[in-house]
């Protein structure tokens, strides 16, 4: 299975506990999500309080989370750590425009302990969102999730908003249906996808090890403001995928009588974003911080 590949360790190189040898005015901390489970961040500050952060405690990072910016916490996808390349230039994005990120490994991945599973991923977006919420002093919180942590971000947003507390915003970059259809579309798959109840067997396997992951349900329910992301030459999870999951979100909220913000923006294959380079979008950062200002009104 995906999430216990050891490429959930990738870049081996990296020393995670030093976050400012990839990323200026960064702090590293781990959070216990549950006993025996310790999780790490880096908690990157607004790029504006790069000389106010120097040398300062992980103490004195957690008190700017009340300053009343708006707070993202990025969930990654399921290869490598929080410290890939691509996971990198999207913070530098991000902090830039002037918020807070909270770049989490899963337990298992990284640095962070335990074993992963599609309920223990779901388990520390839960705690970090809430711990976010505590630290920020109820300020916008959103949840922004890429590949198989747009799943996560969907599975955490839908037991918040369970328990009286929607989501302040999501974003989904890359977003896939349901994962068994990725899987089912994976190089590896692909010689079997021909034989009579190939699809079928394989999500019986996937239930069996409690992996699902389905954005298509979870949107049925969401009523929080969302943003779609997703390029055309997506290799990984075809661009068809976030289209229909935009056309879901679209009818549920009609369904529901929600009026809350819903967003998709397509990227043409001649920017190269293809699965993981949304960096490269040259409006990232407008496109952002329009939507987070148009759902924070």
């Amino acid at each position: 299975c995906a999430l216990s590949s050891a490429a959930v360790r990738f870049p081996f190189f990296v020393d995670l506990s030093r976050p400012e040898d990839v990323l200026n005015h960064t702090c590293n901390l781990y959070l216990n999500t549950e006993e025996g489970v310790s999780v790490g961040v880096w908690h990157t500050l607004p790029a504006s309080q790069w000389e106010e952060a120097s040398g300062k405690s992980p103490e004195w990072y957690r008190e700017t989370l009340g300053d009343g910016r708006p707070v993202i916490i990025f969930l990654h996808g399921n290869v490598g750590t929080r410290a890939l390349k691509h996971r990198v230039e999207l913070v530098k994005i991000l902090s830039s425009t002037g918020y807070h990120v909270l770049s989490l490994d899963y337990r298992g991945f990284g640095d962070s302990t335990g074993e992963p599973s599609e309920a223990g991923l779901t388990r520390d977006a839960l705690y970090l969102y809430n711990w976010a919420k505590t630290q920020s002093r109820g300020g916008f919180v959103c949840l922004w999730g890429h590949s198989l942590g747009s799943g996560v971000a969907t599975n955490a947003a839908v037991i918040l908003q369970e328990q009286g507390s929607a989501v302040d915003a999501i974003v989904l970059q890359a977003p896939y249906t349901r994962i068994r259809e990725v899987v089912a579309i994976h190089r590896l798959a692909k010689p079997y996808s021909f034989l009579p109840g190939f699809e079928s067997l394989l999500w019986q396997l996937m239930e069996k090890i409690n992996i699902v992951f389905d954005n298509t349900k979870n949107l049925q329910m969401l009523t929080s403001p969302l943003l779609i992301l997703h390029a055309k030459d997506d290799h990984v999870v075809p661009h068809h995928m976030g289209l229909k999951l935009h056309q879901i979100s679209l009818q549920a909220r009609k369904k529901l009588k929600a009026d809350a913000h819903i967003e998709m923006i397509s990227y043409d294959a001649s920017l190269g974003i293809f699965h993981s380079q949304v960096y490269l979008d040259p409006n990232l950062s407008d496109v952002v911080r329009k939507f987070l200002e148009k759902v924070r009104k």
